[in-house]
């Protein structure tokens, strides 16, 4: 998935009102990007940091910029638009090029499922359906480990309770995590943060939901899902 519009860069003055970030552009110029990310972004919205925004000329947009990537010093990314990954994964999706998901001759976003909610993704083959829900991991607090949840999450338990409810009526399910960080080497959950959802991944695992866990290959000019990562499981 490439940006609509080159990117530019700036440093980060503050993020406020969860979806707010005022940034200070090469120019000097200060501007308000809209922040597409309701987590606690743990670790990336430290005034200073270097950002990257997306301009738009839409005339519905209230904010002229889009906060898409945090560039850290030792060159690497991580992506803090939390629309993306759904973005990117439906590309390659389609193209067939998603690791350890087999070819599917049917891709469809935002289908209805479960009590009142919709699945990223549904499969369909001649192997099957496949109900395949997505989260975009960024928090990283250990060299070369990614981590989900950043915050409470009572949403992604709700997520993991809906996955287990396709398997239990004999369907498949997948749980899918998009790392949009290009330093992660590994995934787990982040216990710590949000026990109940750890609890909840480990009551979904064990009823069947699979789980499978992609890098990012993340630049200025786009992301695209990288090669599959270890995921530790909770316990």
């Amino acid at each position: 998935m490439r940006f609509q519009t080159p990117l530019v860069p700036g440093r980060l003055v503050r993020r406020y009102k969860r979806f707010l970030a005022d940034v200070t552009l090469t120019d000097g110029a200060e501007v308000t990007a809209h922040c597409a990310n309701p987590g606690s972004m743990m670790g990336l919205a430290e005034p200073g940091t270097k950002v990257w925004l997306e301009p738009n000329d839409d005339p519905k947009k209230k904010l002229k910029y889009g906060w898409r990537l945090v560039e850290h010093d030792n060159g690497h990314f991580t992506g803090v638009d939390t629309s993306v990954p759904n973005r990117a994964l439906r590309d390659a999706l389609i193209a067939r090029q998603v690791p350890g998901l087999p070819d599917y001759e049917s891709v469809r976003a935002e289908v209805k499922y479960g009590q009142n909610s919709r699945i990223d993704f549904l499969l369909s083959g001649p192997q099957g359906d496949i109900f395949v829900e997505v989260k975009s991991v960024t928090l990283s607090r250990q060299p070369g480990l990614a981590e989900f949840p950043d915050s409470v999450t009572a949403r992604g338990l709700k997520h993991l309770h809906e996955l287990a409810g396709v398997t239990a009526q004999g369907g498949r399910a997948l749980m899918l995590y998009l790392v949009q960080r290009t330093d992660a080497d590994r995934v787990s959950v982040a216990d710590d943060i949000d026990p109940a959802y750890a609890a909840g991944l480990t009551a979904a695992v064990q009823a069947g939901v699979g789980v499978l866990a992609l890098g990012c290959q993340i630049t200025p000019e786009g992301v695209a899902p990288g090669a599959a990562l270890p995921f530790d499981l909770p316990g």
